[in-house]
């Protein structure tokens, strides 16, 4: 129990997001055939199921739970353009064509992910508010960047604090996204099954296909996409030194009308974040430092420590009184470094991963173009995303 005594009536690690959308799919059983299998039915997996579907593919979604189950279900929902470094960082590490185009790319992409999901988001801007004087000048460097590239950025000095205001971006319901995607999905002739872990993805005698098993059911396919975040070097063991797995914890409150909170927040280099939720609740989540070691783990399961830090933040900095409803956790992947994973880890088997708790966009850029590359095209998205 945490120190204002609400564990109790938070919930069994229940994300606070779409709590009555539940979507039924099908386990696997039996055999399938398939052009191309993607396995992880979340923001990336999905957005490559609906491009290979669009490319007149045959198509088999895997997941070994349900819909956006991990990360992509469980995360808090923003859509920030850009990488998970703040853009001046991006331009050292990328150079500036590069990351001018990945930027434009993911604000692009912010329309297109609540196009696809009506409803299910909005575009109010966000905001990096600076825990620190030497934050508040990383965020002037930022934002000379920026203006310099002619990308929106303002100054912002609010309630919040200051800090820097981007006023295109978004948030949205990460779990009524994905499963809103899903049906789509179902609707435009693809094979989404859940509860349906794949435990090797082989290839057999002829070398002319992969054949991906799950405990009840074999996918026959040309090639496969491997679109899991948190926990991907478990299926694909080549990722083990390349993508590793963090867990990151958040929680959320009754609806309450203070703060204010008309966007959602990034703080402390993006250590926390928060946001409203359109029912008046607040979603905060962050201090995966805090948690020291043990945060370096495969087991969603909320922990003590980052929960009550959590708690501590919401009452004395945020001054929220309202009770919390909902703790959570889910198992993210943190990449090699200023980009995410992108590449063909074995023959015919691609994988996209570790976007350090930022895939919203990036990942369902990826998950695009390499539904586009197993298509047949060269997208120009994976050079910028230096796809191996």
């Amino acid at each position: 129990m945490t120190s204002d005594g609400s564990a109790a009536s938070a919930g069994p690690n229940v994300p606070v997001w779409d709590p009555d959308g539940a979507l039924a799919l099908p386990r696997l059983r039996g055999d399938l055939a398939a052009d191309v299998c993607v396995i992880g039915l979340g923001g990336a997996g999905l957005t490559a199921v609906l491009r290979l579907r669009e490319r007149g593919l045959r198509v088999v979604g895997l997941d070994a739970g349900p819909v956006a189950g991990g990360a992509a279900g469980r995360n808090g929902g923003l859509l920030l353009a850009g990488t998970a470094a703040p853009y001046h960082r991006a331009v050292r590490a990328l150079g500036r064509e590069r990351a001018r185009a990945l930027y434009r790319r993911t604000a692009r992409e912010i329309g297109a992910v609540l196009e696809a999901a009506p409803g299910t988001g909005s575009r109010p801007g966000s905001l990096r508010i600076a825990a620190s004087a030497e934050e508040l000048a990383d965020g002037v460097a930022q934002r000379r960047a920026m203006r310099a590239d002619r990308l929106p950025v303002e100054p912002y000095e609010g309630p919040e604090g200051r800090g820097l205001l981007f006023p295109e971006d978004g948030a949205v319901d990460p779990l009524r996204r994905c499963r809103a995607l899903a049906r789509a999905a179902v609707r435009e002739g693809a094979d989404l099954n859940d509860r349906s872990p794949v435990t090797s993805v082989d290839a057999p005698d002829d070398r002319s296909a992969r054949v991906v098993r799950t405990p009840h059911g074999r996918v026959r396919c040309r090639q496969a996409i491997v679109a899991i975040d948190g926990g991907l070097a478990r299926l694909l063991p080549e990722l083990a030194g390349t993508v590793r797995t963090v867990r990151l914890q958040m929680l959320a409150t009754a609806p309450t009308d203070r703060p204010a909170l008309p966007r959602p927040v990034y703080y402390r280099y993006g250590f926390e974040y928060w946001r409203r939720t359109p029912d008046g609740r607040i979603a905060l989540g962050g201090f995966r430092d805090v948690g020291g070691a043990g945060e370096s783990t495969d087991d969603p399961t909320p922990g003590d420590v980052v929960q009550e830090r959590l708690t501590r933040f919401l009452r004395e900095h945020l001054r929220v009184e309202a009770p919390v409803t909902h703790r959570w956790a889910a198992s993210v992947g943190f990449g090699p470094g200023t980009l995410p994973f992108v590449g063909e880890v074995r023959p015919r088997v691609w994988a996209t991963g570790g976007y350090d708790g930022t895939g919203n966009l990036i990942g369902a850029v990826a998950g695009r173009a390499l539904a586009d590359r197993l298509a047949g095209d060269d997208p120009v998205e994976l050079r910028w995303l230096g796809a191996r």
